[in-house]
């Protein structure tokens, strides 16, 4: 296959989890393709999980770009055919006020939109919104799906700290696709649940930091596992992909492939990882949190997508990443 045989491609945010996984498969699946990185003045970043990927030399560009200012992304973004849109500014402890924080996801993304717009090439966005846009409201169901939205009033009263998340994916998501609707400009959005496997960026995920915490010992976040909904990162990038691909693609779509319990993940990491030492099943039984209603991946199911994945190889990936890089240590 020729050099970027399948035309150019943006990912912005290019140095997060799933960014950089994506990247990866893209230029695997013979894309050109360029990334945003925020601006690094004094030079102090290394790129070189990215650059040295393989291909990168010759299909790879990275730009510098910042969401306050959303026409930074034009120059990534000029002669793309499509557009993968992750770069989101993530607060944890809501030091910038969730409402700033929100103003500013929903303005830029937005402006990135337009500026997908104003380009003439691109053909249509993959915006990474998450399932954080659908879990948190009072309602009781079987199941989520693509027409459930999260309430903000609800988040606002169950979670003090860390709401400014999915209170601003909730509202940016929304917005995504009313401009879609408004403008006509192809927008699909994928909602992931708790992301785990394998990762190329320096940083520990937090999303495997949560599902991992049976093994760091991290109680504080035990409650974030009780029943919790997973998908293998390969995965996530493939439904990207695959959605991009797609030509009849439109809308949301649930990206998720297990529903797993605490219990459940103390037993599989016992077995399986004996150089820990895991909490019994009994010990978790008093537990408080979160329990997420299980997920349906349906639409992106009966799309003709196939997850490939299991829960075990989830975990081996995530570990053997974490281990290599420093985050993981035994303890026993």
């Amino acid at each position: 296959m020729e050099n970027g045989a399948k035309g150019k491609v943006c990912v912005t945010g290019g140095t997060g989890f799933i960014a950089s996984w994506l990247i990866k498969s893209l230029l695997e699946n013979g894309y050109s393709v360029t990334t945003t990185v925020r601006a690094d003045p004094e030079m102090r970043r290394d790129y070189g999980f990215l650059t040295n990927l393989p291909g990168a030399s010759e299909k790879l560009q990275i730009y510098h770009a910042d969401l306050d200012d959303p026409n930074s992304f034009a120059p990534a973004i000029a002669g793309c055919i499509g557009v993968f849109h992750l770069a989101t500014p993530i607060d944890m402890s809501d030091k910038e006020g969730v409402e700033v924080l929100t103003r500013r996801t929903i303005e830029g993304t937005l402006g990135i939109l337009k500026v997908c717009l104003d380009s003439k090439t691109v053909r249509r966005v993959v915006y990474t919104s998450a399932a954080a846009t659908m879990q948190f409201n009072h309602h009781t169901v079987d199941f989520l799906d693509e027409s459930c939205w999260s309430d903000i009033d609800y988040i606002n009263s169950i979670a003090p700290l860390g709401r400014s998340y999915p209170i601003s994916k909730t509202l940016t998501e929304q917005a995504v696709l009313e401009f879609s609707q408004q403008y006509g400009l192809e927008v699909v959005t994928v909602l992931p649940t708790y992301v785990v496997g394998p990762f190329i960026c320096p940083r520990l995920p937090d999303s495997i930091r949560v599902t991992t915490s049976l093994m760091s010992g991290n109680k504080a976040e035990y409650g974030l596992i009780l029943k919790s909904n997973m998908v293998h990162v390969d995965d996530v990038a493939r439904s990207h992909i695959f959605l991009f691909e797609h030509p009849n693609a439109n809308g949301r779509y649930v990206c998720s492939s297990h529903l797993i319990t605490i219990e459940e993940l103390a037993n599989l990491f016992s077995a399986k990882y004996p150089e820990f030492q895991i909490p019994s099943p009994e010990s978790l039984k008093d537990v408080k949190g979160y329990i997420f209603s299980d997920v349906s991946s349906k639409k992106l199911l009966d799309a003709g997508f196939q997850y490939k994945y299991g829960i075990e190889e989830m975990f081996d990936g995530a570990i053997q990443s974490c281990k290599e890089k420093g985050y993981l240590h035994e303890t026993n």
